[in-house]
């Protein structure tokens, strides 16, 4: 029993310690989410709390999200594996900026390629928004930033903060990366016009997350990766981001989607479609390849094995 319970180096084992974090974050964000749900319908007097599916509502659970999320990481990683509070990887050290920079670039480029390998076979075209005034293009483009910007926060501490790095500690990196991604593709069924590609093509987007994460030891470069993809993909391409619509209302451009579904992606946008696949697949080798990815040396050790005495010396 005392094996199945702890490793070698005394410290309850992975498994357990992903178990025990996963279910209690998720129990509190859900806890939260009610409790926010309630307030709106009893400030708004409406039975649906319809004020909750805007882009200020989503702004605002993404915001207690983060903040549950990193507060219970950091609670987890002290309690169980007895590590400084930056190990959780939203320090601001000499290379935060720079990882969350390239996050953006790359995240940018990676949206960006996936649009363009659909517009030589007529599946996207982008036209100029003209139906929109400059003033209305300008709110968007900048509030749509704030919204995606804590909702990409939200996401990358929730799924690649403390249940994936325990894993990591104990050389199961890659089938943390697996637990991970699953379900935060399942997070998004329930998202407008979900459907299988788009679960597929979301868990392949957890992977290439959890491999940036991988090879920088940092949330701040996926956080940049995903924080790019979103908001390019919504404010400047006007595409559907996961199906959602209504937080880049008067994007940049118009994207024309003349199918062929599977190619596209349809109304859930480019994440339901092949130029999705093919675009995360090759961002994901291009990531694992690039030199100027990595950790530094103290991240490395407090991420990388969990003898107590080594970590210490770290």
């Amino acid at each position: 029993m005392n094996e199945l319970l702890f490793n070698s180096v005394g410290r309850l084992r992975s498994g357990w310690r992903f178990i025990i974090a996963a279910f209690t974050i998720f129990f509190f964000l859900l806890v939260c989410q009610v409790i926010i749900f309630f307030i709106f319908q009893i400030l708004t007097r409406d039975e649906k709390a319809s004020l909750l599916y805007t882009p200020f509502g989503l702004a605002l659970n993404a915001f207690f999200s983060t903040i549950i999320s990193t507060i219970l990481g950091c609670f987890f990683g002290k309690f169980f594996e007895d590590l400084p509070l930056k190990t959780l990887g939203w320090v601001f050290n000499r290379t935060f900026a720079k990882d969350f920079i390239i996050g953006l670039i790359l995240g940018a480029i990676s949206i960006a390629f996936a649009v363009l390998l659909a517009m030589p076979m007529d599946g996207i075209s982008l036209i100029k928004n003209q139906t929109s005034d400059l003033n209305s293009i300008i709110f968007t483009v900048v509030s749509s930033f704030g919204v995606f910007f804590i909702a990409a926060a939200s996401e990358e501490v929730m799924f690649r903060g403390y249940i994936l790095q325990t894993m990591i500690r104990a050389k199961l990196a890659w089938l943390g990366i697996l637990l991970t991604s699953i379900p935060f593709a399942l997070v998004h069924l329930g998202n407008p016009d979900a459907n299988l590609f788009s679960t597929i093509n979301t868990a392949l987007a957890g992977i290439w997350f959890g491999v940036a994460y991988l090879k920088t030891r940092s949330l701040w470069f996926p956080f940049g990766l995903h924080l790019a993809w979103n908001w390019f993909q919504g404010a400047i391409f006007g595409i559907n981001v996961s199906g959602i619509s209504q937080i880049a209302p008067n994007p940049i451009f118009r994207a024309v989607d003349q199918g062929p579904t599977w190619l596209t992606g349809g109304h859930y946008g480019v994440e339901a479609g092949a130029v999705c696949t093919v675009a995360l697949i090759i961002s994901t080798i291009v990531i694992w390849f690039l030199p100027i990815l990595k950790p530094t040396e103290d991240m490395l050790a407090l991420t990388n094995q969990e003898n107590p005495k080594e970590l210490k010396l770290a």
